[in-house]
């Protein structure tokens, strides 16, 4: 029996202990109420929170990524600032300079205790896992997927993001972009409903960032797992309208980036890239935070805003501003 995906638009579960992946059979967290069955995991539920029915604001780490910070000072950080909710980042392999602490990007390599227990330590929880593989590349898109969801599993955790290359092949048209996609979403979804965990694909290159070509990846392959992780910054420095995008997903968003985006790097870039890595504060930019909340609220979502800036102090502003947002829009 195949697992049954969660609720959209709740928040991911939280902690749970540590499982052992080669093994075909897992016993469950009892206190959290998954299943495991021959091998097959159901889908996490949700955790429950002080604000049940209420969006959660996070912190992809991200933000401390240019003060040259690990993964450990991240999660800390943003338990101090008051965020409950963090997205973290993981690659395939080792980085020097992750293992000498000077970068937040993890391996998925890394015993997934630590991780759980450094964020017990801060007081956070895992929103999503940020492991952006590829949906273009024929030679490791779908392994690095693979990894990212079987280490989310791991982690407790039903959200993993994904986006293709921001720069695809010369030799590639838009047909074998298309046909590419399709086999890497066919395998991948594989894993996702062995693992129950969501792929939200995020708007981050030249398909992804466009409305109809977004909306054609999702009809690709026809799963429940296939879903959105929303980016109005990138939509918006894509040169499209990022209420439009938010209108065309709504009811297959899983998770939310709040990036937004500053009049200098809007006049800048609009238009002439498909994304970008982080945005300012969330209230210093472009973005219409209190539309974005209002159609997310009438959509029923209640999944994080997992904020994408630059600096600690952003990311103390960007709380502050999303959390007074939300309290006006009582969402």
């Amino acid at each position: 029996m195949k697992p049954n995906p969660t609720p959209l638009n709740e928040a991911p579960q939280g902690e749970i202990p540590r499982r052992d992946f080669l093994k075909t059979s897992i016993a469950a967290a009892s206190a959290l109420g998954a299943a495991w069955n021959a091998g097959q995991a159901q889908a996490a539920e949700p955790a429950a929170a002080p604000d049940d029915g209420r969006m959660k604001i996070g912190i992809n780490l991200e933000f401390v990524r240019h003060a040259d910070k690990s993964l450990a000072y991240g999660l800390k950080t943003a338990g101090q600032l008051g965020y409950k909710w963090a997205e973290p980042c993981f690659l395939m392999g080792r980085c020097l300079l992750s293992n000498a602490g000077y970068c937040h990007v993890t391996s998925l390599d890394t015993d997934p205790k630590w991780v759980l227990d450094q964020c017990a330590a801060a007081g956070v929880k895992i929103s999503g896992l940020s492991s952006h593989s590829d949906l273009l590349n024929t030679e490791w898109g779908v392994l690095y997927a693979r990894r990212g969801i079987r280490y989310a599993r791991a982690l407790g955790v039903n959200v993993v993001q994904i986006t293709e290359d921001m720069f695809p092949p010369k030799w590639m048209t838009e047909e074998d972009a298309f046909s590419v996609m399709k086999t890497n979403l066919r395998s991948i979804v594989e894993t996702c409903e062995e693992n129950g965990v969501y792929l939200g694909i995020e708007q981050h290159g030249p398909y992804t960032a466009k409305i109809a070509r977004l909306t054609r990846i999702l009809g690709l392959v026809d799963s429940p797992w296939i879903r959105v992780n929303y980016d109005c910054g990138n939509t918006f420095l894509g040169g499209e309208d990022p209420y439009a995008m938010l209108e065309a997903v709504i009811d297959k968003v899983v998770h939310v980036h709040a990036k937004d985006i500053s009049r200098k790097q809007a006049e800048a870039e609009r238009g002439k890239v498909t994304g970008t890595a982080v945005g300012c504060a969330c209230g210093d930019g472009e973005i219409d935070w209190h539309r974005i909340v209002k159609r997310l609220k009438k959509a029923g979502y209640k999944g994080v805003l997992s904020v994408e800036c630059g600096t600690e102090e952003e990311a103390r502003r960007s709380l502050a501003y999303l959390t007074k947002v939300l309290q006006e829009e009582q969402a």
